[in-house]
C-alpha cells in the first residue's frame, strides 16, 4: 500500500525538515520557534500569538505547554490580522485550522509512521502521549485521526492491523 500524505502533513513534514527536527525528542517549542524565527515567551497569562511573538501560559502542564504552542504555532503560520475583530463564524474557522494544526505538528505524521504501534489501542495511546509529550486525550485524538486518514476507517488497531501490517 502506498502511503499519501494530506496537505497538511505534508507541510508540516516540509517545515519540520527544513529546520532539521526529525526526531520526537527535538519536538520542543524552545528549539522550534527560534529555528523559525519566532519569539517565545512563557508568562502567567492565557497562551496567544501576536506576530513572531508566542507567549505561552507558564501555569500549565508541560504536555500542555507543547500542545498551546502548536496551536499558537497554526495561528502564526494560518493567519493574519487581529482574530480579535474578526466576525464570530471566522474566528472559530481559524480555530479548527489551529486545532488541527495542532494535531499534526505535536504528532507529525513522518515521525508517527516510523513508530511501530502496539495492537493494544490503549498501549498505542500511551505509547504516543509519552513519545510525543502530549495529554491523553490528545494522543488519543491524533492516534484515531492518524489511523482514520490513513487506514480503514472504522475498524479497531487490531483489526487494521490484520489487513496493514501498521502495527
Amino acid at each position: 500500500m502506498t502511503f499519501i500524505y494530506t496537505h497538511s502533513e505534508d507541510y508540516i513534514r516540509n517545515l519540520y525538515s527544513s529546520i532539521n527536527v526529525t526526531t520526537p525528542k527535538q519536538l520542543d517549542p524552545r528549539i522550534i520557534a527560534p529555528k523559525l524565527g519566532l519569539t517565545l515567551l512563557y508568562l502567567p497569562i492565557d497562551s496567544m500569538n501576536s506576530g513572531n511573538v508566542i507567549s505561552i501560559d507558564s501555569r500549565l502542564s508541560n504536555e500542555e505547554q507543547w500542545q498551546d504552542f502548536c496551536h499558537e504555532l497554526g495561528h502564526a503560520i494560518l493567519h493574519s490580522g487581529n482574530q480579535v475583530k474578526a466576525i464570530s463564524l471566522f474566528r472559530e474557522y481559524q480555530e479548527y485550522k489551529a486545532n488541527n494544526f495542532a494535531l499534526q505538528a505535536c504528532v507529525p505524521t513522518f515521525m508517527l509512521k516510523k513508530i511501530e504501534l502496539p495492537i493494544d489501542e490503549e498501549k498505542a495511546i500511551n505509547m504516543i502521549q509519552l513519545l510525543f509529550n502530549v495529554k491523553y486525550e490528545f494522543a488519543q485524538k491524533r492516534l484515531n485521526h492518524y489511523l482514520n486518514n490513513h487506514f480503514f476507517d472504522g475498524y479497531s488497531l487490531a483489526e487494521r492491523s490484520n489487513y496493514s501490517g501498521i502495527c
